[in-house]
């Protein structure tokens, strides 16, 4: 074999390693900036962009890693739907962002999912106090997690004063957390910092 040859050979190699390690990035990069986008502009992220991603997400990591990549897309799915459920269950996270994680897990399989839904609580943490705070409701804020802490203390309910239902509550876009994370994390994971 030639060094030409041989200098070929090794850059495809180098080639699909690169490819099958960022592949699965792609899909999500682009499904988590338009879901942020949306989420931020109308509060609201549709069911074409989630099955689409989630189907995306499939599909990629079906051709690249075969029936390995098939069953990690769909754990990666489950594991997203089932962590958030109950958040949509107690209506403090739209039904949207649920299928956002689940797609998001179909891309990036249930490892690279948990690090990504870790980093978008601290994300969305840092939004809701940068919120609380220029609304000029941080005293209410701390007073309702007082509530919140003292019934779960006690065992029960917390009263009527401390209700996600309630119209002057601060509200998150929790899918711009997420896209966010998602580019932060895929930006790292390519330029080696992650």
């Amino acid at each position: 074999m030639s060094a030409s040859g041989n200098h070929g050979s090794i850059w495809a190699m180098a080639s699909n390693w690169a490819l099958a390690s960022t592949g699965p990035w792609i899909p999500a990069a682009l499904l988590a900036m338009c879901a942020g986008i949306l989420d931020w502009r109308y509060r609201r992220i549709p069911n074409w962009l989630t099955v689409s991603g989630m189907t995306a997400g499939v599909v990629v990591n079906t051709t690249l890693y075969r029936w390995p990549g098939l069953k990690e897309a769909l754990l990666g799915t489950a594991l997203g739907l089932a962590l958030l459920l109950p958040f949509v269950l107690v209506r403090s996270l739209g039904a949207g962002d649920w299928k956002l994680a689940g797609a998001l897990g179909a891309c990036l399989g249930p490892r690279q999912l948990l690090s990504v839904l870790i980093g978008t609580i601290l994300v969305a943490g840092v939004m809701a106090l940068a919120v609380v705070i220029w609304k000029g409701r941080l005293k209410q804020t701390l007073m309702n997690i007082v509530h919140l802490l003292a019934a779960l203390f006690s065992l029960r309910m917390p009263g009527h004063e401390v209700s996600l239902d309630d119209p002057q509550s601060t509200k998150i876009p929790f899918g711009v957390a997420m896209a966010v994370t998602v580019l932060v994390y895929g930006v790292g994971r390519a330029t080696g910092n992650l």
